[in-house]
C-alpha cells in the first residue's frame, strides 16, 4: 500500500464543517491523518464489483422470499409481510447503503465481508470530508472515487420517475415531500440524516427534520410532523430494531404501508440484505465466486469469522482457527442473534495496522473510503481518505 500524510484537520475545524464526532472515547483523533493511494484501475475494480454484488443480493432477497427463508435469516415475525410487499412493489426504492470489502489493493483480488444497507454511517465522512482534505492539502478534489452526493441525489429523483431515467422528473414531480428523520442525542446520526435530507432538497424535494419521537404516525392517514402530512418518511432506526425493540411501532407502519399511507425508506426489504446471514444464501447461489468467500451457518473446517446476523461495528466477531477455537474476538450486545461462519480473507494492510474498503452505493457504486484498525473493525476504528494517482 502507498499512504502518505495530510496535514488535517483540528477539532474546531472539523466542528466548522459539521463533524462533531472527531474524538474517540480514548481521546484519539476520529478522522485519520493518513492518505491511501490508489490507482484508476483499483477504483475501477471497486465500482464494477459492488454493481455486480448488489445485483447477486437481489437475487438473493428474491431466493429468500420465494423459498420462505426468513427464519434461516433471523429476521423477525413482524417484518415479513412489510418486506415481501415493499420487495415486490416498485416505489419502495431502495436509496443507499454500503459495502464492506477486503482486498482490492496491490493486486490482492476484491473480496465480500458484509453489506450495510439499511441505516450506514460514514456517510459524511466519505461524501464530504475526505473531499475537503484533498482540497484544504492542495490536492485535486476530483481525484477521488468519490460521487456520492450528486448520486444519492439522483437516486431520490428516482422516488418520483420509479425508473432509470430522471430526465422527466420535473414533468412527473408532484410537490411530495420527504421528512427526514433520526433518535435524538447522536450528532453522527443527525448530521447523516441532514446530510441526507440536503440531498433530497438538491434533486429538487421539499423536506423536513425532526426527531423520531417527534413524528406523528397514523395507520389510516399516514406519516405528520407539525400537522402537515408527508408521502415519504426517512427514518434513521434499523428495521430490526424497531421488530424487536418497538413491535407496536413495526405494526403502525405495516399499516401505513397496506394503506398506502406512505412510502418508508430506506425500504424494509434491506433488512435482507443487512443479514449477514444472506451470506450463506449467496454463497449457495453463487458458489466460488470471485467476489465471494464461503460462508455457513455451521463452523467451517478452515480460519474462520463468526459474526453475528444483525451485529455492529465488530460486536460479537470473532476469528476463529480451523478447529473453530478463538484466536481473536470482541464482546458485545448482539450474542442473541443467529450466526454465519465466513471463511477468513485477509485485509489490506500496512506496518501493523489493517483498512478495510468501504464502497457506498445508490442505483450504482458511487464512493470509496477506508477504515483503519485492527483485524476485526469496531467503533474506535479510523477514517481514512484516499486518492487515486
Amino acid at each position: 500500500m502507498k499512504i502518505t500524510t495530510l496535514k488535517p484537520f483540528n477539532a474546531k475545524e472539523l466542528e466548522q464543517i459539521g463533524l462533531e464526532w472527531h474524538t474517540d472515547p480514548d481521546n484519539t483523533q476520529y478522522i485519520s491523518n493518513e492518505l491511501v493511494h490508489i490507482s484508476e484501475s483499483e477504483a475501477e475494480a471497486y465500482y464494477e464489483a459492488c454493481n455486480e454484488l448488489y445485483d447477486m443480493y437481489v437475487e438473493a432477497a428474491q431466493h429468500v422470499i420465494d423459498n420462505n427463508l426468513f427464519y434461516d435469516l433471523d429476521i423477525p415475525n413482524s417484518l415479513v409481510d412489510m418486506i415481501v410487499d415493499s420487495f415486490e412493489n416498485d416505489v419502495n426504492w431502495h436509496i443507499y447503503g454500503r459495502f464492506d470489502l477486503a482486498g482490492g489493493l496491490d493486486g490482492t483480488p476484491i473480496k465480500l465481508l458484509e453489506f450495510n444497507a439499511d441505516t450506514p454511517t460514514m456517510l459524511y465522512e466519505s461524501a464530504a470530508v475526505q473531499w475537503a482534505l484533498l482540497k484544504a492539502n492542495g490536492f485535486d478534489e476530483n481525484k477521488q472515487f468519490n460521487n456520492i452526493y450528486d448520486a444519492i441525489s439522483e437516486n431520490f429523483k428516482r422516488l418520483i420517475t420509479l425508473s432509470d431515467d430522471v430526465s422527466d422528473f420535473e414533468e412527473k414531480y408532484q410537490g411530495w415531500k420527504v421528512l427526514f428523520s433520526s433518535i435524538r442525542g447522536s450528532s453522527e446520526e443527525e448530521r447523516t440524516v441532514r446530510f441526507l435530507q440536503d440531498m433530497a432538497n438538491n434533486a429538487g424535494l421539499i423536506t423536513n427534520f425532526c426527531y423520531v419521537d417527534e413524528t406523528n404516525l397514523s395507520p389510516t392517514d399516514g406519516v405528520f410532523y407539525n400537522d402537515e402530512n408527508y408521502e415519504f418518511w426517512f427514518k434513521f432506526i434499523p428495521w430490526e430494531n424497531i421488530a424487536i425493540d418497538e413491535p407496536e411501532l413495526a405494526l403502525i407502519l405495516q399499516d401505513i404501508m397496506r394503506n398506502e399511507k406512505a412510502i418508508l425508506l430506506n425500504p424494509a426489504y434491506t433488512a435482507l440484505f443487512q443479514s449477514k446471514r444472506i451470506l450463506k444464501i449467496l454463497w449457495d447461489l453463487y458458489p466460488n465466486h470471485p467476489l465471494l468467500l464461503e460462508s455457513s451457518y455451521e463452523p467451517l473446517n478452515k480460519k474462520q469469522v463468526q459474526k453475528r446476523s444483525f451485529g455492529r461495528e465488530g460486536a460479537n466477531v470473532a476469528i476463529l482457527d480451523a478447529q473453530g477455537r478463538p484466536i481473536n474476538s470482541k464482546e458485545g450486545e448482539y450474542g442473541n442473534h443467529k450466526a454465519v461462519f465466513q471463511e477468513f480473507y485477509p485485509l489490506n494492510s500496512n506496518n501493523g495496522s489493517f483498512y478495510q474498503a468501504n464502497v457506498f452505493f445508490a442505483y450504482e457504486s458511487c464512493g470509496l473510503g477506508f477504515r483503519k484498525g485492527g483485524e476485526i473493525m469496531d467503533n474506535y476504528s479510523k477514517f481514512v481518505s484516499h486518492i487515486i494517482d
